[in-house]
């Protein structure tokens, strides 16, 4: 089994900034990708962006040149850096693993989510 803990989250002024973290444990042969996903009230949940093994990374347009994925190999953990940030971005954020379990298979896990609001 693997386990995703997240932390970081918070309340914060409009055009602040937060960083989450997400660090994943457990039976772990490799990560392949780690993604963050958020969920608005009344939504449903979305893809932030995703960073690869090699480091590639892929936002959605709503956060690009705003919020930056970072994943630090050697400690299985991913950053969320969210800079400038707007009331729209309140949710709860949720991180998720593509984890090769053996050589052979990988599975997807996902974080107990941690909550960001943005106030005015």
């Amino acid at each position: 089994q693997v386990q995703l803990v997240e932390s970081g989250g918070g309340l914060v002024q409009a055009g602040g900034s937060l960083r989450l973290s997400c660090a994943a444990s457990g039976s772990i042969f490799s990560i392949n990708s780690m993604a963050w996903y958020r969920q608005a009230p009344g939504k449903q949940r979305v893809l932030v962006g995703v960073i690869t093994s090699g480091g590639s990374t892929n936002y959605v347009d709503s956060v690009k040149d705003r919020f930056t994925i970072s994943m630090d190999n050697a400690k299985n953990t991913a950053y969320l850096q969210m800079n400038s940030l707007k009331l729209e971005d309140t949710a709860v954020y949720y991180c998720n693993a593509n984890v090769w379990v053996v050589k052979t298979m990988t599975r997807n896990f996902w974080g107990q989510g941690t909550q960001v609001t943005v106030s005015s």
